[in-house]
């Protein structure tokens, strides 16, 4: 309703404005001339006034969208025209109707022939922005409206990318620890059913709060915990308030998920540390890991998708309210991720 209003706002400023530019100048050019102003009427104002009006919001609302959009050009540029010559006909019958004949202006004073082309070479004028206008509008909102659904398919896309290898690669987790540690697999089978939950459910929304996505990644943690050699040193910490905050689904975890395929190696010395942080309108992600040999199984190109796809959806969503670095060197890896949830 907001934006309803402004823009209805908007369209009268603009349509003032245009109106009082081209149309009263000579509105009053004529009056000067003129002894006697009863004898000049307002009426070829708000008559060539309700034409341009009118023929823009038929262009803009009628013809562009159903024939210049789909390319139907003959027959745009036919009713066009045909609608520009009826508005202008009736026009000429609300003249005689209301007994305004321009011929008469000589009568009054010679002068005001002169005149005359001024202000037709101003309706002209006039018509023609009003033409061009709504073209530029309705072109321009219909480019907006397919970049907002390509940005939103790209989204779902890059979202169906990053989802599903974490849940079978955690599948297979669950099988061979269920062979050893059965005790422990009720757990990570619950823990599990939560996170496939949260990504066949919430991911479909644009936003979810950010505790959810938080609980999501600490189960993902909390499995990973499981399968990882008391050797590794692992620190994790969260500080701040969630609760009235909302974040893109699974927009986190590419990061987390990567320090687990980068920094875990039983027979190397391992060090992986992840905090997150968040204020009224701030999160604030660090992952750091040092750099291990990749466990076997993993693809160094499959690793690196989760963060490319996060890139690009950090970019979409949050264009000028995210900082993204990434430090990377023979042996460490860094991640630090402020974003204005605002």
């Amino acid at each position: 309703m907001k934006d309803l209003f402004i823009t209805i706002t908007i369209h009268v400023i603009v349509w003032g404005l245009l109106l009082t530019v081209f149309f009263f100048p000579s509105y009053q050019v004529i009056k000067s001339f003129t002894s006697i102003t009863g004898n000049i009427s307002l009426f070829p104002i708000i008559s060539l006034s309700l034409i341009n009006i009118s023929v823009f919001y038929f262009n803009y609302f009628i013809l562009i969208p159903k024939l210049l959009l789909l390319k139907r050009y003959l027959l745009y540029a036919i009713i066009l025209t045909t609608s520009i010559i009826m508005f202008f006909v009736l026009s000429g019958l609300f003249f005689e109707l209301f007994d305004f004949k321009p011929d008469q202006l000589a009568s009054i004073n010679p002068v005001l022939v002169k005149i005359k082309p001024i202000f037709k070479t101003n309706a002209f004028l006039m018509l023609t922005i009003s033409i061009l206008a709504s073209i530029a509008l309705s072109i321009n909102n219909h480019l907006r409206q397919t970049e907002k659904e390509k940005l939103s398919a790209q989204i779902s896309s890059l979202k169906s990318q990053i989802n599903p290898h974490f849940l079978f690669n955690t599948l297979n987790n669950i099988y061979a620890t269920a062979i050893d540690k059965s005790p422990q697999t009720a757990d990570m089978i619950d823990r599990l059913s939560e996170m496939m939950r949260y990504t066949m459910k919430e991911t479909q929304n644009d936003f979810v709060p950010l505790d959810e996505e938080i609980n999501y990644i600490n189960n993902y943690i909390e499995l990973q915990k499981l399968r990882l050699d008391s050797k590794i040193i692992f620190n994790y910490t969260i500080e701040g308030e969630f609760a009235e905050l909302q974040i893109a689904p699974m927009l986190l975890i590419p990061f987390v998920e990567n320090a687990f395929k980068h920094g875990v190696n039983s027979e190397q010395n391992s060090n992986i540390r992840i905090n997150i942080k968040a204020n009224e309108s701030e999160l604030h992600l660090l992952v750091a890991n040092n750099k291990v040999n990749i466990q076997s199984g993993i693809k160094e190109n499959r690793s690196g998708l989760g963060i490319k796809n996060t890139k690009h959806r950090l970019v979409f969503i949050y264009p000028s309210k995210h900082l993204l670095t990434i430090k990377e060197t023979e042996n460490d890896f860094t991640v630090s991720l402020h974003i204005n949830l605002i």
